[in-house]
C-alpha cells in the first residue's frame, strides 16, 4: 500500500483508491462530495452539513470532539480523515492504532490547498482537484482589497466573550481579505471581557454565524460600547472553514467591502 505524509509529518499507510471513508471534519467532507466520492465516503460527523444531501443520508458517528469509537470501528473504515484543531488528539491517537488515519493542520491559505490536493491524490482524483483548484487560485490571486487598513474585531462566542487572534485560520483570512485584525498581536482564541476590549480602536465588528449563531439582537448589545464601529455579521464558513467554502470567499468579500463602504467606512 502507498505511503503518505499527512500535514502533521506523519507516514500514514493507506490502500490505493479507499473505499471505505470516514472524515471527521466538515470543511473536508465537503471538498470530498467535490471531488465525487459519494460512494466512497460512508460517514461523518453531525456538523458536516455540506452537502445537504450527505449529512441526511450517510451515517453519523458523533461530534467532531465526541465521536462514537465503537460506531467508527463497527463501520471498519480504510480511511480516516481528521483534523489537529477540530478533533480530539486522544480519540484520534486510539483510531491511528487501528485504521489509517490522515491528519490535516492547517493555519493558512497554502496549507489549505495542500490539503485539497493531498485528498485528491489519496482518493485517486488528483487530476479532478486540479481541475476545481486552478480557477479557483486564480481568483485568490485577481482579489483586490481597498488599501483601507481597517481594523477588525471578529467575535466567534458570547458568554464568555471569545474572539479569533493571531495563529488562526481567521486571521490568515482577514488578512488576505483587508482587514487588520484588532487582536492579531494574541494568540488562538483568547476569552476577554468586554471591558478589556474598549480601550481597543475597533472599525469594524464582524459577529460569526458560527460556531456561535450571532443574531441582529447583538448589534445593538455591541453598539452601546462601540457606537462608532460598524458592526456586521458575517458568514463564518467563510472566514473558518478550509475547503470548498474557500471557492466562494473573493466574490463574498468583494460584496462584503461593497457593504463596507456603502456605510461610510472605507478610509475610516
Amino acid at each position: 500500500m502507498p505511503i503518505y505524509i499527512d500535514q502533521m509529518g506523519r507516514s500514514v499507510r493507506i490502500a490505493e483508491r479507499p473505499q471505505r471513508i470516514i472524515s471527521l471534519v466538515p470543511s473536508q467532507t465537503e471538498w470530498l462530495a467535490d471531488l465525487g466520492l459519494e460512494q466512497e465516503v460512508i460517514a461523518l460527523t453531525k456538523f458536516c452539513i455540506h452537502p445537504h444531501s450527505w449529512w441526511r443520508e450517510k451515517e453519523r458517528i458523533g461530534g467532531t470532539k465526541s465521536l462514537d469509537l465503537d460506531k467508527i470501528r463497527s463501520l471498519q473504515p480504510d480511511l480516516i480523515i481528521a483534523n489537529k484543531e477540530e478533533n480530539t488528539k486522544a480519540e484520534i491517537e486510539l483510531l491511528a492504532q487501528e485504521f489509517p488515519v490522515w491528519i490535516s493542520d492547517i493555519a493558512n491559505l497554502p496549507q489549505a490547498l495542500e490539503m485539497m490536493r493531498a485528498l485528491g491524490q489519496i482518493t485517486g482524483q488528483a487530476q479532478r482537484a486540479e481541475s476545481l483548484l486552478a480557477p479557483f487560485e486564480e481568483a485568490l490571486a485577481a482579489y483586490q482589497a481597498p488599501a483601507a487598513n481597517l481594523s477588525v474585531a471578529y467575535f466567534i462566542w458570547r458568554q464568555p466573550w471569545m474572539l479569533a487572534a493571531g495563529q488562526t485560520f481567521i486571521d490568515e483570512m482577514l488578512n488576505w481579505a483587508g482587514f487588520k485584525n484588532v487582536l492579531g498581536h494574541l494568540a488562538r482564541y483568547p476569552s476577554l471581557s468586554l471591558k478589556e476590549l474598549e480601550q481597543e480602536k475597533i472599525d469594524l465588528i464582524f459577529l460569526s454565524s458560527e460556531p456561535y449563531p450571532f443574531k441582529e439582537k447583538h448589534i445593538a448589545e455591541l453598539k452601546e460600547i462601540w457606537p462608532n464601529s460598524q458592526i456586521l455579521l458575517v458568514d463564518g464558513e467563510i472566514f473558518s472553514w478550509y475547503g470548498s467554502r474557500l471557492f466562494k470567499a473573493p466574490d463574498y468579500c468583494r460584496a462584503l467591502w461593497k457593504r463596507i463602504v456603502a456605510a461610510g467606512k472605507l478610509g475610516g
